[in-house]
């Protein structure tokens, strides 16, 4: 009956009532109109009078009602407990209402029109609303220009940019607040930008690499059209430098001054990643004066990375964002979010060859070493026939794993916290302080420091590892049919588990080491002579003694034994751990 939030005036709409009712039914009704003869009047019931500790009764229990009707956020709408830093009137999506501007929210109430009595309508709920300041990255006045004019013009209020979040999405959306008071507006705005610079966590400058020759050759276009912009929106100064060979952004690395930045970003695909990672992390080594020639403990990447997926799979990003998306990776970095990711060193003979995430060895070797040598054609197509070439010349390789194990991981769920991830993997492991080997023919080897998500592989290739967590998977699919390996690879599109077949061993360790024990290359294996072999008792042999390693997407080449450890936490990742993902099955149209 009492349905309006304030209390006050629903009592005193409600004792007027009463006291209308008790007026009514002291007078005597007459149970037939002397207007219409003949026609009897349906008397109304009487109504009973209510006291004033009634309605403070129904009144609780409406509140009540209420309170249980709203859900979540609506029930913090209601919280008194924050001092108003600013109120004021502001027009919001064309309504009228009172803004109230509080240490960590701002809240807007409609503003209701008064009866011709002079109170407010009752029965009428006042819908509050609100938006968390730690959601707002930029805010600026909104202002009517002529075409053409640059400066100046008709100030219409303020607008506030908000980051939100859509599914694994992350977007900004506009909130208008309009007022055409110069001093009102610039009061506000001061405010605003105070409690905006007080987000120490954002980053204010951004050094930027980005790679024009990724996947369709689209990043410069993805960076000037969607993200360029809305740095520029959230204030961040950048220096951007658009790469003119491989090796550019590695070389500019290590002699660029890299104290005036918060952050580094890169713009492209899985290998170019890979190059602005091992460059960040190789000048962290030569400032910290690493010999990377020898055995050594190399030191934490001195800034944050970001990647901006523009590639043809975006591992890396995928699998700290959670999803391939440009502006999702551009607002991650905006919002100042923040992952510590495991790295790998790849070293041969006690010297550092490479930094990186994950590794591919025989079969994702050759199929990348063989598209890399059809650069000619469009990426897409490239990349099917290099995967359909190589299955048809399926060869095993014969080698040795040494590897140290991890003894009974403790297997974290999805609901650990972010604390118990974060503590030293000796907690969650015991040391196996004994090297164990095993050697044979083997098709592919993965070992990887992350789950190596994509849209291929939706749930990763390696859906055990975590981004955090001082451990690799060890993956080896020993020689077998070329129907089973095909059966393999496309359980990775599928919600069925892809390690459940006889040939496929799966280890989890914290460091590898991997022998070829042939004089085996990869020169003759994109010969169109060699297709016809018996791949399960004929190991590929060549002159040359070079083998193809797929080092996040980037081809790296080792002739002899490849030392690879993990290094917990080593580099800092703009994004967010993704510990739950869809179970959407998308499968490689190339198997």
């Amino acid at each position: 009956m009492f349905e309006t939030p304030r209390r006050s005036a629903t009592v005193l709409n409600a004792w007027s009532g009463s006291l209308e009712d008790l007026q009514q039914q002291a007078q005597p009704v007459s149970p037939v109109s002397t207007d219409n003869t003949g026609k009897k009047k349906k008397t109304k019931p009487p109504q009973r009078s209510v006291s004033v500790p009634q309605l403070f009764a129904l009144e609780d229990a409406a509140d009540s009602e209420a309170k249980e009707r709203r859900t979540g956020e609506k029930c913090h709408i209601e919280r008194d407990d924050e001092e108003s830093i600013l109120r004021g009137i502001f027009k919001i999506e064309k309504k009228s209402c009172d803004v109230e501007l509080r240490a960590s929210r701002l809240v807007w109430t409609p503003i209701q029109p008064e009866t011709p009595t002079g109170t407010s309508k009752a029965g009428m709920l006042l819908n509050k609303d609100y938006v968390e300041l730690k959601e707002i990255f930029a805010v600026k006045l909104k202002r009517r220009r002529s075409v053409g004019q640059q400066k100046g013009g008709t100030l219409l209020g303020i607008t506030l940019f908000q980051c939100v979040k859509k599914g694994k999405k992350l977007k900004d959306h506009a909130i208008h607040l309009s007022n055409m008071s110069e001093d009102h507006c610039e009061v506000w705005l001061r405010h605003f930008k105070d409690i905006l610079n007080g987000f120490r966590n954002r980053p204010k400058s951004l050094k930027v690499f980005v790679n024009p020759n990724s996947h369709r050759k689209e990043a410069n276009q993805i960076y000037s059209e969607q993200i360029a912009p809305l740095f520029k929106l959230a204030d961040i100064k950048t220096a951007t430098t658009i790469t003119e060979y491989k090796g550019h952004a590695l070389s500019a690395l290590k002699e660029c001054d890299l104290k005036e930045f918060d952050g580094v970003i890169c713009v492209g695909g899985d290998g170019f990643a890979n190059e602005v990672a091992y460059g960040l992390l190789l000048r962290a080594q030569m400032d910290a004066g690493r010999d990377t020639d020898s055995i050594f403990t190399p030191v934490r990447a001195p800034l944050p990375l970001g990647i901006i997926p523009a590639g043809s799979t975006d591992i890396v990003a995928y699998s700290v964002q959670g999803i391939r998306h440009p502006v999702t990776a551009a607002m991650h970095i905006i919002m100042g979010h923040y992952q510590s990711v495991d790295v790998c060193t790849f070293s041969t003979h006690s010297r550092l060859l490479r930094f990186g995430f994950s590794a591919m060895f025989g079969f994702g070797g050759r199929t990348l070493a063989l598209a890399e040598k059809h650069r000619w054609m469009p990426s897409s197509q490239r990349r099917e026939f290099a995967v359909i070439k190589t299955l048809a010349n399926l060869k095993p390789e014969e080698c040795e794993l040494t590897f140290l194990p991890l003894k009974n991981p403790k297997q974290e769920s999805q609901k650990t916290t972010r604390s118990k991830l974060k503590r030293d993997s000796s907690n969650h492991f015991d040391n196996v302080d004994q090297w164990q080997s095993i050697q044979g023919l083997f098709l592919n080897i993965s070992i990887m420091a992350i789950p190596c998500l994509c849209s291929m592989a939706p749930k990763g290739l390696a859906p055990d590892t975590r981004l955090d967590n001082g451990s690799m998977s060890l993956i080896a699919v020993r020689n077998t049919s070329r129907a089973d390996f095909i059966k393999h690879l496309k359980r990775y599109g599928s919600l069925k588990n892809q390690f459940s077949f006889p040939f496929v061993e799966t280890y989890t360790v914290q460091e590898v080491k991997l022998k070829p024990r042939s004089t085996s290359g990869w020169a003759d294996d994109l010969s169109e002579e060699n297709v016809k072999f018996d791949s399960k008792r004929t190991p590929m042999i060549s002159s040359e003694k070079n083998y193809p390693w797929n080092i996040d997407g980037d081809l790296m080449e080792a002739s002899s034994e490849v030392n690879i450890r993990v290094h917990p936490r080593l580099i800092t990742l703009f994004g967010v751990t993704t510990e739950e993902f869809d179970d959407s099955t998308v499968k490689c149209s190339c198997i």
